[in-house]
């Protein structure tokens, strides 16, 4: 029995931030935001294309790929950002009501940046487990370029982030595409050290300027990139190696790493480590970050680009703000029992 990908999708505003525009608001040379930061340009969502609006445009996008009826899907698991269109408020059975999934029922659930590899083992887990689960919409919108105040010097790490939606359709033994094993990473001691401190519960009711505050900072600046320098890259490497052996390959099988966006030196010690070649993976300094939304992105145009074929062995990887780092396989084409 195994969980395979029939179809997948992804939404992207037509709004765009450049790299120009970029270095006129902060005073960083253009050339360093396109190449060092890796960000030629990023789309950014305008007045009406909520978090929830991107990720049903997504949804739409992979049922038709996949030649599904929505009234045929079992459960719909909302994947994207906290920061959705209401607080406290379930975006996944809104997406399943406007498709007309009338027979799904539907959680919210997040890893920040490590969503969607999260929710692809929450989802195969569920499916195998259960005898009522043979068609799963994974389903995440994302727009935290609204937390980011670019002007904050101590933030300017996130100035790549940008807005848009991905969907993934899962189908219990579909016969290709198959989901394999996922393996995760978590530190806890960087939970607080770069947050959004108005408008959550620790800090109501809101205070007088407490909307103008309503933007992701850094309170020990010196602290947190001592601790991410430490922690990070290793993290990495071990749930990437952790997820090929459990699906049982060893570390330099990859074909394919469809990896989250971030500045270009560290993707590249990434590719180094691993092996890889530049054409085995897809730098996305055209797109920046969109979350939870760049490993389907980037599946996308290695499909489109002629980088992902039928044997690939593909590693979804990236990594959540909290921190929280997560790899899932793979095995792209037609499946074959071990």
């Amino acid at each position: 029995m195994h969980v395979g990908i029939i179809g997948h999708g992804t939404w992207l505003p037509n709004g765009r931030v450049t790299a120009a525009e970029l270095a006129a608001a902060t005073g960083v040379p253009e050339a360093v935001i396109a190449v060092k930061f890796g960000v030629k340009e990023k789309p950014v969502a305008g007045p009406g294309e909520t978090t929830a609006f991107m990720g049903l445009a997504a949804a739409r996008k992979a049922l038709d790929q996949a030649g599904v009826d929505p009234s045929s899907v079992d459960l719909v698991i909302w994947c994207g950002a906290q920061h959705k269109d209401y607080p406290c408020w379930l975006a996944g059975l809104y997406v399943a009501d406007q498709l007309g999934a009338k027979k799904a029922w539907s959680f919210d659930m997040e890893a920040m940046c490590g969503s969607m590899m999260a929710a692809l083992d929450v989802a195969k887990s569920l499916m195998l487990a259960r005898q009522d689960l043979d068609t799963v919409l994974l389903v995440s919108g994302y727009r935290n370029n609204d937390l980011i105040d670019i002007s904050v010097p101590e933030t300017r790490f996130m100035m790549d982030i940008g807005s848009g939606g991905s969907a993934l359709v899962l189908r219990k033994n579909a016969g290709r595409n198959a989901v394999l094993a996922s393996a995760f990473r978590g530190d806890g001691s960087l939970s607080e050290m770069c947050v959004v401190p108005a408008l959550g519960s620790k800090a109501w009711p809101p205070a007088p300027g407490d909307e103008a505050r309503a933007h992701f900072v850094v309170p020990d600046e010196e602290a947190f990139k001592a601790k991410l320098g430490e922690v990070t890259m290793p993290n990495f490497y071990a749930v990437i190696r952790e997820s090929m052996r459990l699906s049982g390959f060893e570390g330099d099988a990859i074909d394919y790493l469809a990896i989250l966006h971030f500045k270009r030196s560290a993707h590249d010690a990434v590719l180094a480590e691993l092996g890889l070649r530049q054409d085995q993976t897809t730098y996305l300094d055209d797109y920046g970050h969109v979350g939870q939304n760049d490993q389907v992105l980037s599946l996308e145009l290695g499909l489109r680009d002629g980088k992902i074929q039928d044997g690939s062995r593909i590693v979804f990887v990236g990594a959540g703000l909290g921190f929280v780092w997560a790899s899932t396989v793979i095995q792209w084409g037609p499946w074959q029992e071990a």
